[in-house]
């Protein structure tokens, strides 16, 4: 490669170099030349010698790099020749340690964790865990070298999460950054656990149950529900919850698959519940009645209950509260209250407690109580 001329470089020279037949250089100093090819890229290298042999060592193209930044790579690489050390083995083992670094953020960590420990959860819970990590913590710390992740980042965390009235989730929150930070002790990605330092940074709030409704209340609600100027998803979401006393999020994402309208049952598979146990449902004939309109209206595709922007997801957590919200029940009865309705109000007329409780899923067995609909008296059942 022919070299030309030895003056140092101008930008003004450099824009100018015209393409040739063959290849050539132009020299700047200390080692430093812009190679101009036929193609008529510019490209920058440094000459070198370690132990009596010359190397090149390529620094970039320009106009990308610039002709400032060509002498600053060039200065530092020859501090590193001074050294005994190849440039491009430097450059190497830097860009080794960046990708060991990104393999190494917080999320990777995290997402590591739940993959150890996910076995051992049920469903529910690793939904819970993903999905709170996701909203409330990678956004802010996700991307960071969890060893460079700090009490004070986490702390931050948890107080916004408590200040929008959901103390119980930064709780969590702190729970599981904890483990995480172990989990990366352990695999020696961390020295420390930063959220042990926030323990009781964040103060458990008292269990305030939603009041149930007393039967007395039942048409008032009921009446509300048909007034209501929600759709008809909404509304049959609600009188479902009323006639079944299943948790919102079961029924939220109830598919077709698990009803047998027909044998007016639904079973609901032990990936779906909080105990991670399989739960059968008796379906009343006012139950089956909305399950079969309903179906006109989205039993072509597997939810029940599709999201309005997007059919693959369920209906959103807080759809059902809003809509009871507006009908005047805030702050006192929640699409969750149906369940204290369902258990207060059958205990009372002399249904078993232990059966009332399976039926509820907080017990196990397969024994169940059909129940009728609650709009009408419930009759006595032997203790």
């Amino acid at each position: 490669m022919a070299a030309r001329s030895s003056a140092q470089l101008t930008d003004t020279r450099i824009r100018n170099a015209k393409r040739a037949d063959k290849p050539y250089k132009l020299t700047d100093g200390a080692g430093l030349f812009l190679a101009v090819q036929p193609t008529g890229s510019k490209c920058w290298r440094y000459r070198y010698r370690i132990d009596g042999r010359e190397n090149l060592f390529a620094l970039g193209e320009y106009p990308a790099i610039s002709l400032q930044q060509a002498r600053a790579q060039r200065d530092a690489a020859r501090e590193l020749v001074k050294k005994g050390i190849h440039p491009a083995a430097h450059r190497k083992a830097q860009r080794l340690v960046v990708a060991k670094q990104a393999a190494d953020t917080f999320e990777a960590v995290a997402k590591e964790w739940v993959e150890e420990n996910k076995e051992g959860w049920s469903a529910y819970y690793l939904s819970q865990v993903e999905t709170v990590l996701a909203q409330d913590v990678y956004p802010d710390v996700g991307r960071l070298p969890v060893r460079a992740v700090q009490a004070a980042h986490l702390l931050a965390i948890l107080k916004r999460v408590e200040k929008r009235g959901a103390p119980t989730i930064a709780i969590l929150i702190r729970q599981w950054s904890s483990a995480i930070f172990r989990y990366a002790v352990v695999t020696l990605r961390a020295d420390h656990d930063p959220a042990a330092a926030l323990k009781g940074a964040v103060t458990k709030p008292k269990t305030r149950h939603k009041r149930a409704l007393a039967q007395s209340e039942l048409p008032g609600l009921v009446e509300k529900v048909e007034a209501s100027r929600s759709g008809t998803q909404v509304k049959t979401a609600l009188k479902l919850l009323l006639l079944t006393f299943v948790r919102p999020k079961e029924l939220r994402e109830a598919q077709w698959v698990e009803f047998d309208l027909d044998g007016a049952l639904w079973e609901i598979p032990d990936r779906r519940m909080k105990r991670g146990i399989a739960h059968v449902v008796p379906l009343s004939r006012q139950a089956v009645q909305l399950l079969t309109q309903l179906k006109e209206l989205t039993g072509k595709r597997p939810l029940l209950f599709p999201n309005e922007r997007d059919p693959h997801r369920p209906m959103s957590p807080t759809t059902l509260n809003r809509c009871l919200e507006r009908m005047g029940y805030a702050g006192y009865f929640s699409a969750h209250g149906f369940r204290a309705t369902a258990s207060t109000h059958f205990n009372s007329v002399g249904w078993r407690k232990d059966v009332v409780e399976r039926q509820l899923s907080h017990q196990g067995g397969t024994r169940f109580v059909r129940a009728t609909t609650m709009l009408n008296t419930c009759r006595s059942a032997p203790r």
